[in-house]
């Protein structure tokens, strides 16, 4: 082994007036000193000159080396292990960056790339944090891990604890998961307990089991998953210069949170010269973060810890960020803030297009990636976005990780959620301004040729 870089790490409570510093194998989540969130923070020793570590990187690309194969173990040297720890690992990372013109016409850019985190293993982006965050509990010996879920992380946890022989066991909210993603946890061999609330509902409780040393808790508020999932900021690096802007649905918001740290972690060692603007996009019924970003722009030190608007009752069709209270607003708040972006929010009509709209250039995303393109148009109709800028559009999931939305949208029997308002079905129902239903016709030769001319 030839590391480019040594380095000592911590994990550190990002609360400014606290700062307190915790050894890198306690298991911890939160501060002990003030309960703030918790970054792992490197103090890296030249070994030798940094900007090498791009040929380190792109040399593995070719080799067989299960660790190298891995897009989040081949930038190792900037991860919190040692080189000698045995890695649970699927193969994930290494996802493409597709040209999107249709998607771009769509938003009023000329041009726009979609990084698509949905071909990972498991289907979704969970699975870069997946990998570090189980390697690091099988480091502290856990016997069992777990999370709460509104199914992405239930599949990927799933799977990396089959791969590592742990106990897994998931929490999720009884009737409000895609039944693919739930299939996926099954599958694994999860333990798969329905609680009767929400995901924020679920949140609280495994928080609770988490107190236990031998159960080691997974979800977005540990900070090792953070650590993978900043790795795909560093195949930015490798695929296309900087853009100027990146965007990513706002769930549980560790997306927005891991792409500010890899990016930063890029930009103080000088291996690039300029931050990304980072966006964070919620849907309109469960946008707590977008109604604190609009209230305010604050710098963390200005901003409260209750100071996150809750929505006690989130409702979204986009089930993977159908959250109320996010646990990691602080460090996404943070992210967004560093780079000067923006959180918004998009209703669900605009969602459902969206996501039509990518699925015309080829390319199928579940509905919660969908936010990404729909805050895309609106940030580009509000002038926030120049036409000619470079933008990148963060999709999650894989389009078969929610297959019933797509088949109801184009058959035009696609219901909205929110009936707060006592709305009629058909109120409710969102308009399938793309929609491309199924023909039914005579099963003879010249019927199909009829159609197909469009005679």
């Amino acid at each position: 082994m030839n590391p480019a870089i040594s380095a000592t790490a911590v994990q550190r409570c990002i609360e400014p007036e606290c700062g307190a510093t915790f050894d890198l194998n306690e298991q911890i989540y939160t501060c002990r000193v003030c309960s703030g969130l918790l970054d792992i923070v490197q103090q890296p020793k030249n070994g030798r000159d940094v900007q090498h570590l791009r040929e380190i990187w792109r040399a593995r690309l070719s080799s067989q080396n299960e660790r190298d194969m891995s897009g989040v173990w081949r930038f190792r040297e900037l991860l919190p292990f040692s080189y000698s720890v045995a890695v649970v690992t699927l193969g994930e990372g290494n996802t493409p960056l597709y040209d999107a013109p249709r998607s771009a016409h769509y938003c009023g850019l000329g041009a726009l790339k979609l990084k698509h985190q949905g071909l990972n293993p498991t289907g979704s982006f969970k699975d870069t944090g997946m990998t570090t965050a189980i390697t690091q509990a099988r480091i502290l010996g856990a016997k069992t891990v777990v999370c709460a879920s509104t199914g992405n992380t239930a599949a990927s946890l799933a799977a990396y604890a089959a791969r590592a022989n742990l106990q897994c066991a998931i929490l999720v909210p009884h009737g409000q998961v895609s039944h693919t993603k739930l299939a996926q946890s099954l599958d694994y061999g999860a333990k798969v307990l329905e609680v009767e609330g929400n995901f924020d509902d679920a949140m609280r409780l495994i928080r609770e089991l988490s107190e236990d040393k031998y159960i080691y808790l997974v979800n977005s508020i540990n900070p090792f998953r953070i650590e993978g999932q900043k790795t795909v900021a560093f195949e930015f690096l490798e695929q296309c210069r900087v853009p100027h802007h990146i965007v990513v649905p706002g769930g549980n918001l560790g997306n927005s949170t891991a792409l500010g740290k890899g990016f930063s972690d890029l930009f103080n060692l000088g291996l690039i010269d300029r931050m990304p603007r980072l966006s964070a996009v919620q849907a309109e019924g469960a946008a707590p973060f977008a109604h604190l970003f609009a209230e305010r722009r604050p710098s963390l030190q200005e901003l409260p810890r209750d100071g996150l608007i809750t929505v006690r009752n989130p409702q979204t069709l986009a089930s993977a960020i159908k959250i109320g209270t996010p646990v990691s607003w602080r460090k996404s708040m943070r992210a967004v803030v560093d780079t000067d972006g923006w959180v918004l929010s998009v209703s669900e009509q605009e969602i459902a297009d969206a996501k039509a709209i990518i699925g015309r250039d080829g390319i199928g995303c579940e509905p919660a990636s969908a936010t990404t393109v729909a805050g895309i148009k609106k940030l580009v109709s509000d002038g926030r976005i120049a036409a000619d800028e470079s933008v990148v559009a963060v999709l999650t999931g894989h389009f078969l990780k929610d297959t019933d939305y797509a088949i109801n949208y184009h058959q035009e029997t696609l219901d909205g959620t929110d009936d707060s308002m006592n709305r009629t079905e058909l109120e409710r129902r969102i308009k399938s301004s793309c929609s491309n239903r199924p023909l039914r016709i005579e099963c003879t030769r010249t019927a199909i040729l009829k159609h197909l001319e469009g005679r």
